[in-house]
């Protein structure tokens, strides 16, 4: 019976566990692993260590819960660097990193036992070949070399010779943009003659007999990345693409280097021609705002203006036409059609200041001056006209300037202006402000300042000069020198300490950095300050006529006062006229226009 239960469970795998003591008599049956993986081998099973294991001083024993067999064997150096089981600090090209080793699969006869089928391969430090088991007594024989240039060197030697006189190249882009290649032998730099290099003094290293495999065939190695081939000729060919790699290297940051040049030459160019672009743009737009721009003149604008008030209802058609005929006689006869003037108000200032204002302790006034504004045509660019204007009324009514002005007994208009001022470009007059013009002002919008009214008066030979105050002379950007200036032009001409006094003294063009006025007279305060009295273009007809009338209360000479605090501008320039000039004056400050200077104060 106890047989055929046996026959029985060795038919299915079945069988009773081994009783270990007496007492496990009745332990169940367990299931048989065999059939699925090998035995595991016990404690007790261990084989004996062989008498190699216990010579190996630097081999430890295995832990107590472990088997030797299951252990991956120690990483061994290979036969060529003495055989000690010595571990690099630092990897090498193609070694794999300290501690760590590669599995594979095991060929006929590599396993050893009890692995599974597994052979755990260690791999060389210095070239990374697959070694082969460990145990092997053969790895010892020969003295370790360098596989590069055979030098026969101890171990430790040999891992700081390859580091040091065959290190590995950086990767790509490390070496220096324009550096020249450096020879993989002997470091010397060849640049472009690197292939010659090799071959002229390292041939015998390309062509070197390789070592004998055993069976009748020769090994050569590759002294740049240490490939073995059997054929001489498949090695040269092998040594030529490293050397292609190196003149292509070299080539590429040659190539790089151009590339990088000529972007930058093409993003210096973009950035010329944006700035020449945003040149000509603020040109273009500083030729609008003076009036350069060839957009048309006093009557371009002042037809298109009479349009727009028509278009908004505040100008009927008929007088529209009739304005415009108007306009057009007045161009026709280069005389001015006074819709702008108003006349009077220097009477009218003097009737003011000797009934009224008792905080006045003198004033002093121009000789009869009209005042003009600006019309359709010319707003927003013919101040410096309308100046002129206000100017030639005042010189018109002293008979001192008679002869200098009989071919101009009316006041012209702007565009017969922009011509008188042509014409003394062609005398000579200011060279250089006429170029700025393009001698051309007729026709145009083009803004006019104290030199183009120096020229245009000493044309007429009426004497004049510029004064220049160029930089502010009190606190807070304030001219009292200015003041003074014009106090003591007017005073001369004080005479037995009137408190009105109307001279004979033109008025003074009066010009600062995008606006010109007219001054016709200066206040002393009681307390010695100081008030000119202006004439702005910009003050309509009806605001001057307030100033006519026989109940001013004096709010409208708001319009014409000044006082120090007022004019803030960092410079002022101003044109006096004084006197006549003879035709040999003329000739010589016509001459002297080449290079128009001024007095500066300070």
């Amino acid at each position: 019976m106890r047989a055929a239960l046996r026959r029985s469970q060795q038919q299915t795998g079945l069988h009773r566990a081994p009783r270990p003591t007496s007492s496990a008599a009745s332990a169940a049956p367990t299931r048989r692993l065999s059939a699925f993986f090998p035995p595991y081998p016990s404690r007790r099973t261990r084989p004996a260590p062989s008498k190699r294991e216990l010579a190996a001083p630097e081999r430890s024993a295995p832990a107590p819960h472990t088997d030797a067999r299951w252990r991956t064997p120690p990483r061994r150096a290979p036969h060529w660097l003495g055989g000690g089981a010595r571990r690099s600090q630092q990897p090498l090209r193609g070694a794999p990193a300290p501690g760590r080793e590669r599995l594979f699969p095991a060929g006929a006869g590599e396993a050893p036992r009890g692995t599974g089928g597994i052979a755990a391969m260690v791999l060389c430090d210095v070239c990374g070949r697959a070694l082969p088991h460990p145990r092997r007594p053969s790895l010892c024989r020969r003295q370790p070399r360098c596989p590069l240039c055979a030098a026969s060197l101890g171990c430790d030697e040999l891992r700081r010779h390859m580091e040091t006189a065959h290190p590995e190249p950086g990767p790509p882009g490390s070496r220096r943009p324009g550096a020249p290649a450096e020879c993989p032998f002997c470091g010397e730099a060849a640049g472009r003659e690197l292939e010659e290099h090799v071959r002229a003094r390292h041939g015998h290293l390309l062509g070197a007999p390789g070592t004998d495999t055993g069976n009748g065939e020769q090994l050569y190695e590759c002294p740049m990345c240490s490939l073995t081939c059997t054929n001489i000729q498949i090695l040269e060919e092998h040594v030529d693409l490293h050397l292609e790699e190196h003149n292509f290297s070299e080539g590429g940051n040659i190539r790089d280097l151009e590339l990088a040049q000529q972007l930058q030459t093409e993003e210096d160019e973009r950035q010329r021609l944006e700035e020449e672009k945003r040149e000509r743009e603020e040109f273009k737009k500083l030729q609008r705002q003076y009036g350069l721009d060839n957009s048309g003149g006093f009557k371009q604008q002042f037809l298109k203006n009479m349009e727009r008030e028509v278009d908004r209802g505040r100008m009927q058609p008929f007088e529209y036409h009739k304005r415009k005929a108007e306009m057009m006689e007045s161009l026709a006869s280069g005389i001015d059609d006074g819709k702008t003037k108003t006349s009077g108000v220097i009477e009218a200032l003097c009737k003011y200041y000797q009934n009224e204002n008792k905080d006045v302790r003198h004033v002093w006034l121009s000789a009869g001056v009209d005042h003009f504004h600006s019309s359709l045509g010319d707003r927003g660019w013919g101040c410096g006209y309308r100046n002129f204007q206000m100017l030639l009324s005042s010189l018109l009514q002293n008979s001192f300037y008679n002869d200098c002005l009989r071919d101009t007994t009316l006041i012209p208009s702007i565009p017969k202006i922009q011509s008188m001022i042509e014409d003394a470009w062609k005398e000579g007059f200011d060279p250089h402000g006429a170029s700025h013009f393009n001698n051309r002002l007729h026709g145009s919008k083009a803004w006019i300042g104290a030199c183009e009214i120096y020229s245009l008066l000493t044309s007429l030979r009426i004497k004049c000069q510029i004064i220049d105050f160029h930089k502010p002379t009190g606190p807070m950007g304030t001219h009292p020198r200015l003041f003074e200036w014009i106090l003591r032009y007017y005073s001369t001409d004080n005479e037995g300490g009137a408190k009105v006094v109307c001279t004979s003294k033109p008025p003074i063009y009066l010009q600062h950095q995008g606006h010109s006025r007219t001054v016709v007279g200066i206040e002393e305060k009681k307390n010695k300050s100081l008030c000119l009295l202006l004439f702005d273009p910009g003050c309509s007809s009806q605001q001057m006529q307030k100033l006519l009338r026989q109940n001013c209360d004096g709010t409208g000479l708001r319009l014409l006062r000044k006082f120090v605090g007022s004019l803030k501008e960092k410079q002022y320039q101003i044109v006096a006229v004084d006197g006549v000039l003879s035709l040999e004056e003329k000739a010589a400050r016509c001459r002297a226009s080449q290079v128009l200077t001024s007095e500066k104060i300070p």
